[in-house]
C-alpha cells in the first residue's frame, strides 16, 4: 500500500488556483487517476446549463450522479479550498482529504507513509560526525523527531530523562537549618528576613542534580560559552565534542555572543534536543554590580531563549565559576535570584529547572541556598 501511494502521489503537481473544476479532472486523468463521473457547475444534476465538455457523455442522469457521491463530494472539498487558495493568490497542493479519496485510503495512513518516507530518505544523509552536512537540513530534521525516534543518533551512552530527576522540594526544618547555617557562615548577626516570600505554584519546578550535564535527555541545557561561541574547556567543550561539528557549523552563523546574552542552536548528537549558549562575566579581578548585573542576565536570557522555543525544562551549568573566576559561593545567588524571579513570572511555561553541579562543594552550596530562594510553607507551632 505504502508504495502505491507514493507512486501515485509522486505524479501529482501543484495545481494552478485558476483552472475550473474540468480542468483538474484533466489534471487528474494525467496523473493516472481517472474520473468517469464530475459534475460540474453547469452540469443539469447541479440545475446550470448543461454541460458542454468532453465529459458531458458520462454525466447523463441524475441517478448516475447519486451512484457516485464519493467523487462529487471530494471534488466540492477540492473547489471549497481553491476558492479559498485565489483569494490568497497562490498556487496550493490537493487537500488531505481529497487526495486521500482520490487515492482510496485514510488521511492517517497517508500522512504516516509520507513521514515514514521523509525519514528514511533523510535520515541517510545525517551523518553528526562530520562537518559536511548541511546544518540547517539536519537541524530541521532532528527537531521534527519524536524524542524516541532521536535516540537513534545521540552521541552518548546512558542518557538520564527528565523522570529520573527527581524534583527539589524543601522542608519548613531544613529552611530552618539552611538559613541559620547561611547566616553563620557569611558573618551575618541576629535573623535574615526571608528573601522571597512563598509561593506554591514553584513547588516541583526545581531540581538540584549532579552529573555530567550533556548526558539530560531534556529539552534545553545551557553551555557556559565563550564570547566566540566556537567551543573551548571545561563544559563548553564537553556539549561541543558530544554534539558533534555541526553545532560549531551553526554556531559559526551566530557570528558571536555578547556577556550576559543568550543564543540558542539545535543539539545535534546531544540528548537535549537544544543547547543555549550564554557568555558569563569574567570576575577574576573581583565581584563588582557589572559582574553580578551579567551574570543574572546569562540566567534571565537563557530561560527567555527556552519559553521563546517552547523548551519545558532546561539545565544550567555552574555558569562563570571555573577559569572565569567567579567566586561559586556569590555566583550560586546570582543564578538562584535569577531563576527564582523567572518563574515567579512564567512558572506556566517552564515545567523543570534543573542546576546541574559537578564538584560535592557547588553541590553543598545548592543545598545550603536553595530553601532561602524556594521556601517550604510555614509551619505553625502548637501552645500545647
Amino acid at each position: 500500500m505504502a508504495l502505491q501511494i507514493s507512486a501515485r502521489v509522486s505524479h501529482i503537481r501543484a495545481v494552478p488556483c485558476t483552472i475550473g473544476p474540468l480542468s483538474r479532472a484533466r489534471h487528474f486523468q494525467r496523473a493516472g487517476v481517472k474520473f468517469k463521473h464530475i459534475l460540474s457547475p453547469g452540469s443539469p444534476q447541479l440545475g446550470g446549463k448543461p454541460a458542454t465538455s468532453h465529459l458531458r457523455g458520462h454525466i447523463s442522469s441524475a441517478p448516475r450522479a447519486k451512484k457516485f457521491p464519493t467523487t462529487t463530494t471530494a471534488l466540492g472539498a477540492f473547489s471549497q479550498g481553491n476558492a479559498l487558495s485565489v483569494q490568497r493568490g497562490r498556487r496550493v497542493w490537493l487537500g488531505r482529504f481529497t487526495l486521500g479519496a482520490v487515492l482510496g485510503v485514510s488521511t492517517g495512513a497517508l500522512v504516516q507513509s509520507v513521514h515514514t518516507g521523509a525519514i528514511t530518505a533523510m535520515a541517510s544523509k545525517v551523518n553528526l560526525d562530520s562537518a559536511d552536512g548541511n546544518w540547517k537540513e539536519t537541524k530541521d530534521f532532528l527537531l521534527s523527531l519524536s524524542v524516541k525516534e532521536r535516540r537513534t543518533y545521540y552521541k552518548t551512552s546512558g542518557p538520564v530523562p527528565l523522570d529520573d530527576i527527581p524534583a527539589w522540594t524543601p522542608t519548613a526544618g531544613q529552611a530552618h537549618s539552611i538559613r541559620h547555617t547561611h547566616r553563620t557562615l557569611s558573618g551575618l548577626g541576629g535573623s535574615e528576613p526571608s528573601r522571597y516570600k512563598r509561593n506554591e505554584k514553584l513547588d516541583q519546578k526545581v531540581s538540584l542534580y549532579t552529573g555530567d550535564i550533556t548526558k539530560l535527555e531534556i529539552d534545553a541545557i545551557v553551555n557556559a560559552a565563550n564570547k566566540t561561541l566556537l567551543g573551548g574547556g571545561g563544559v563548553d567543550g564537553a556539549i561541543h565534542r558530544t554534539a558533534g561539528p555541526l553545532l560549531k557549523k551553526e554556531c559559526a552563523s551566530l557570528h558571536g555572543c555578547e556577556t550576559g546574552e543568550a543564543k540558542i542552536t539545535c543539539g545535534y548528537g546531544l540528548p537535549a534536543k537544544y543547547v543555549i549558549h550564554t557568555v558569563g562575566p569574567i570576575a577574576q579581578g573581583g565581584v563588582g554590580e557589572d559582574e553580578r548585573k551579567a551574570l543574572r542576565s546569562c540566567y534571565k536570557n537563557s530561560l527567555k531563549a527556552a519559553t521563546e522555543n517552547d523548551a519545558r525544562s532546561v539545565a544550567f551549568p555552574c555558569i562563570s565559576t571555573g577559569i572565569y573566576g567567579y567566586p561559586p559561593e556569590q555566583a550560586v545567588h546570582e543564578a538562584l535570584a535569577a531563576v527564582r524571579e523567572y518563574l515567579d513570572v512564567h512558572h506556566d511555561k517552564l515545567d523543570r529547572v534543573i542546576f546541574c553541579v559537578f564538584l560535592p562543594t557547588d553541590k553543598e552550596l545548592y543545598l545550603q541556598n536553595l530553601p532561602l530562594y524556594f521556601p517550604a510553607e510555614a509551619t505553625v507551632k502548637s501552645k500545647l
